[in-house]
């Protein structure tokens, strides 16, 4: 089965192909750094993630590009509040996105441009704009005509006279149509500006990716994705911009991740349900966090809760379980195994991880009936490491994993290593004694601790019980 994605731009799914045969050429678009990251930016860049290991995976040489917007209102507000620079903001936060992104196990794109880098760029694409006739200057602003552009709304499926007439639209007297967007704004006492022909000042958001897309990727490239929040304006506006100043469109398949609720709400400040990056890895695995992202499909809205991360937890460490049984030593996968099959099934189905997933949980009740059955089984674990390399699961020490979930379990129900492992040695003791109603009465008062013993051949083991 080829790759089919769903093309935010045509409403349907196509056949991937790319325009150089072999070659993806992808953009992303990055966060604003004006702030710590949230758990819907956590969403994207592991949609994203996946996405691009993947197309690695199938033999594409990729070349993905994610930028950073790092000049903005917000990051000059906060720079004005802190009375620091904005690039001082700006550095701040790209350090605190790259330690939530490592500690996700994201990998590092090829290409990370910065909007301040790439703002003589801006300006060309600016000049091209207005000698084509798509833009106009106003007291030192550049603003694009929209209705000059008639495949507007295209993207989003919105026209002209639903956003005139429901749509927040940007007031400003100095624009000759209210649904015109700025491409450049004239500086304001307290923010940073670069010289322009238009005099100083800072692009427009939009233009940045327009701008810095067709610098590394070319004028026509395969994919750019971002959030659902992004189809209007910001990615509309980058299509008319990009189109009106090539003649072409810039992009052939648009792909969009859903939205994160919370507690089956928008997520949002003002509702008080917001979750940094670190606050939940403050509480759980990061895998815990790609294995419940990864749990849904990529365009559906995924509610966030404890809940539903403790139940990914505890199907997590099923996998690592498994993995902590089996023999280090593994076979060398041969060929395509059934499993193989079904996965590339369902990536290729819109990059269905969900599917996919439910795949590997089949395949984990499998193998956990065929525990020491040699070969098969280590086959087996074979394939779920190189499918979990692809979706970035399964990549931590099995000891190590539950090394740290003991850790952090203990912290949180107040009982030591050390007083586990006294009471431990008190049962094996009674029940060599054959004390068994004394080895029961151990096992149960560590029971309701949250402590939860299990004998093997090798002796006894313990293990945090999950929350439910």
């Amino acid at each position: 089965m080829p790759l089919y994605i769903y093309n935010t731009l045509t409403k349907r799914k196509e056949a991937f192909k790319p325009i150089v045969d072999g070659e993806v050429r992808m953009y992303v678009c990055g966060v604003t750094v004006y702030d710590l990251c949230h758990i819907g930016h956590a969403r994207a860049a592991i949609v994203f993630d996946v996405i691009y290991r993947y197309l690695k995976y199938l033999g594409y040489k990729v070349t993905y590009v994610r930028n950073f917007t790092d000049v903005d209102d917000k990051i000059i507000k906060r720079a004005n509040e802190e009375k620091v620079s904005s690039e001082e903001i700006a550095e701040r936060y790209i350090k605190e996105f790259y330690a939530d992104m490592n500690a996700l196990g994201v990998e590092i794109p090829d290409c990370e441009p910065k909007a301040t880098v790439h703002i003589p760029d801006m300006i060309e694409m600016i000049k091209k704009l207005i000698e084509k006739g798509y833009a106009y200057q106003a007291n030192g602003d550049v603003f694009y005509s929209v209705r000059k552009f008639t495949e507007y709304g295209k993207l989003s499926g919105k026209n002209t006279d639903e956003l005139l007439s429901g749509a927040r639209v940007e007031i400003d007297e100095k624009k000759k149509d209210p649904l015109d967007f700025a491409l450049w704004k004239a500086s304001k006492p307290g923010e940073p500006w670069w010289d322009s022909p238009w005099g100083k000042g800072r692009p427009g958001w939009h233009i940045e990716c327009s701008a810095m897309g067709q610098k590394y990727l070319g004028k026509y490239f395969d994919i750019h994705g971002g959030g659902k929040d992004l189809v209007f304006p910001h990615h509309e506006n980058e299509i008319a911009q990009s189109h009106a100043a090539t003649g072409h469109p810039p992009v052939k398949y648009w792909i969009h991740n859903g939205f994160v609720n919370i507690n089956k709400e928008k997520m949002s400040k003002s509702l008080g349900n917001f979750f940094t990056i670190k606050d939940v890895l403050k509480k759980f695995n990061p895998e815990v966090i790609r294995f419940f992202l990864l749990s849904s499909h990529y365009r559906s809205p995924i509610d966030f809760s404890d809940q539903n991360l403790n139940e990914s937890k505890i199907n997590l460490d099923r996998f690592y379980d498994l993995l902590l049984f089996a023999d280090k030593e593994l076979g060398v996968n041969e060929g395509k195994s059934e499993l193989i099959l079904k996965f590339e099934e369902a990536m290729n189905d819109d990059f269905n991880t969900a599917q996919a997933i439910g795949y590997l949980n089949t395949e984990l009740h499998r193998l956990n009936g065929i525990r020491n059955k040699g070969s098969e089984f280590l086959q087996g674990i074979a394939t779920l490491i190189k499918i979990g390399k692809v979706l970035g699961l399964f990549e931590q020490n099995p000891a190590e994993y539950f090394e740290r979930e003991k850790s952090e379990g203990l912290a949180s129900i107040g009982i030591s290593e050390g007083e586990i492992k006294r009471l431990i040695s008190e049962r094996e003791r009674a029940r060599k004694e054959k004390r068994w109603k004394d080895g029961d009465k151990i096992r149960d008062e560590l029971s309701q601790k949250g402590i939860i013993l299990e004998d093997s051949p090798q002796g006894t083991i313990w293990k945090v019980r999950s929350k439910q």
